[in-house]
């Protein structure tokens, strides 16, 4: 609590990075074939834009001397808080997700950048009031005087043996609300270009990273290891190119998607499988223009059915000019409507896989 009362006197003075901030990330975790963890590729992210602006700092539950509690932000406190005459880049803070949320939307009104860490965006519950009535609102409210640049993020999703408080997917909920941003990686590119662009962001973002995903190593190019790589907040990916179903998804059940594309392949059907990254602002326009192509839609994600992602979707694309492309209604994939059962054999059936995508696609198509 010190180290941030002490971060937060000197942060509204010129902030000078600590000697020990001058070194370079050495991308040790990186082979050298370009492979990289996703949680390596979150942590080079944050360490590269706390050095290149001085006003950007990550402040959570145990992030500093505990290196988080998922590791992503494994040795950003030795980097950035041993020097005593300089104020900490990486705060621990009191266990009160309210508390850490206010702070954090209290510095970004004063000119801060804050990368605000939930252990878990199920924990977020005890601060929607900050993320939604003040770091989302105060920017209408004040007619565009005051700007909130601030990043919450963390797990969220599904985890494995965490049961039904600690295992669900917000991205519905965030993105329901209009003055926030909401992101929601699957790879190492997207993990890297999107928290980048959301901390330069002059808008609050909320970043939805995977808890099961964190160890997950992928091949990433030398393009998204520059310090100066940026995806564009709400613009979709091509991931594999299809002609006969799209599917469309974000965060882990991107890959299900790849399984289930690469499954369909040998039996003769073609799909098209679209990387949402962005909730909101969402891409339509590539989702539009692939459903002209393909003329049949499945969604597929890990939330809940009602007034979920997937919903919003339909909900555009019949109100799009792709309505009339469609060859058959849209097919919804999600998590089962219950909360997350505890037993694994209960667990294991209560979120999507590659087998629940393919039986999806052969009912939009009407094949065996």
């Amino acid at each position: 609590m010190a180290n941030l009362v002490r971060f937060l006197a000197l942060s509204r003075g010129a902030m000078a990075a600590s000697p020990s901030a001058a070194r370079s990330f050495s991308m040790s975790s990186v082979a050298a074939a370009n492979k990289m963890t996703i949680r390596d590729a979150l942590n080079s992210a944050m360490e590269e834009e706390i050095r290149r602006d001085e006003r950007v700092f990550l402040m959570g539950e145990e992030v500093a001397k505990y290196d988080g509690a998922y590791k992503v932000s494994r040795g950003l406190y030795e980097k950035f808080c041993s020097d005593d005459d300089s104020p900490p880049r990486v705060l621990d803070t009191p266990i009160t997700e309210m508390g850490i949320a206010g702070v954090a939307v209290g510095a970004a009104m004063a000119g801060m950048r804050p990368i605000c860490e939930f252990m878990t965006f199920n924990f977020s519950m005890q601060a929607i009031d900050q993320v939604v009535n003040s770091a989302a609102k105060t920017y209408y409210m004040s007619a565009g005087q005051v700007k909130v640049p601030i990043v919450f993020r963390g797990p969220n999703g599904a985890a494995v043996g965490v049961a039904a408080q600690h295992s669900q997917c917000f991205a519905a909920w965030y993105s329901h609300c209009p003055g926030l941003k909401v992101v929601s990686p699957y790879s190492v590119e997207d993990c890297r270009g999107l928290m980048k662009a959301a901390i330069r962001d002059d808008n609050p973002v909320v970043v939805l990273e995977n808890e099961v995903m964190y160890g997950q190593e992928m091949e990433v190019s030398d393009e998204a290891l520059d310090k100066d790589f940026v995806l564009p907040i709400g613009k979709a990916k091509i991931e594999r190119v299809g002609s006969r179903v799209t599917l469309v998804s974000h965060s882990r059940m991107v890959g299900f998607c790849l399984e289930a594309a690469n499954i369909l392949a040998q039996q003769g059907i073609d799909c098209e499988v679209i990387n949402l990254r962005s909730i909101r602002p969402m891409d339509v326009p590539t989702i539009v223009e692939s459903v002209k192509k393909t003329n049949h839609l499945v969604t597929v994600e890990g939330g809940w059915p009602q007034s979920g992602v997937g919903s919003e979707i339909c909900a555009q694309i019949m109100e799009s000019e792709a309505f009339d492309y469609l060859d058959a209604p849209v097919v919804r994939v999600t998590g089962a409507d219950v909360p997350m059962p505890y037993a694994k054999s209960l667990e294991d059936n209560a979120t999507p896989r590659d087998f629940n995508i393919v039986n999806a696609v052969k009912t939009v198509l009407h094949v065996q």
